[in-house]
């Protein structure tokens, strides 16, 4: 059921840095290190109890989907095994070897739509719970980025070669748990998957734009729909 976090899920706002000129990060940078950030949201206390609770509450949807699954499975290898009969029949005929093929992407495509909709709450609960595990991961990053002493820190697909000394992702995850322990898994109304980055996204904007010489008081942007996210 644990579903590792997406990168779109993980859309985390930039972390802050000044400009280094001409000369590449990497040369200017004391303490350089890699970390794993969907990872360490993967295996943060309050994404492993938040999955656990989704199990709970969303026990008869998730039961569902295994069932009707099988069923459909069940259904599709018919199907298969159909087309598989048509393609091996001598002389072959074609236009049953098509008929065959398009019954069986089209019951892949219904198959698939009718399973994301039982598993459609299932899924909103995981959304939210990563979004708000994704609004507090800067956080977390800059706080192991200084427990550490780093101050360049890089993607582990973006590096050719390292020591595993130099993965910081542990340290990642223990700061996550101190600054967001656990998060809600009631969705609340209205909500859309990514949020509540983007509503952070916009509060950094407004906020470095009003810090602006000369700039204009930003015009506040509309409630938005449903209750207020909760952390518990």
């Amino acid at each position: 059921m644990k579903k590792i976090l997406t990168a779109s899920a993980l859309a985390i706002a930039a972390i802050s840095a000044s400009p280094l000129a001409s000369v590449p990060a990497a040369a200017q940078a004391k303490g350089v290190a890699v970390a794993d950030v969907r990872a360490a949201a993967a295996r943060s206390n309050a994404f492993t109890v938040a999955t656990q609770q989704i199990e709970t509450t969303y026990k008869a949807q998730i039961d569902q989907q295994n069932t009707r699954g099988q069923t459909l499975q069940a259904e599709m290898n018919v199907l298969i095994a159909k087309y598989n009969e048509e393609t091996k029949k001598t002389p072959r005929n074609e236009a049953a070897v098509q008929a065959a093929g398009k019954a069986v992407q089209d019951k892949q495509r219904s198959a698939q739509a009718e399973l994301a909709q039982i598993g459609a709450p299932v899924e909103l609960a995981i959304a939210y719970v990563e979004d708000q595990i994704s609004v507090r991961m800067n956080e977390a990053i800059k706080a192991a980025m200084t427990a550490k002493k780093v101050d360049l820190l890089l993607n582990p697909d973006a590096v050719l070669a390292r020591e595993n000394n130099v993965d910081i992702t542990d340290a990642v995850v223990v700061e996550l748990n101190r600054i967001l322990p656990t998060v809600s898994t009631a969705v609340p109304a209205g909500y859309q998957p990514g949020q509540l980055v983007q509503q952070r996204n916009q509060q950094l904007i407004d906020a470095a734009r009003a810090a602006q010489p000369g700039a204009r008081p930003a015009t506040p942007a509309p409630a938005p729909t449903g209750t207020a996210p909760t952390t518990r």
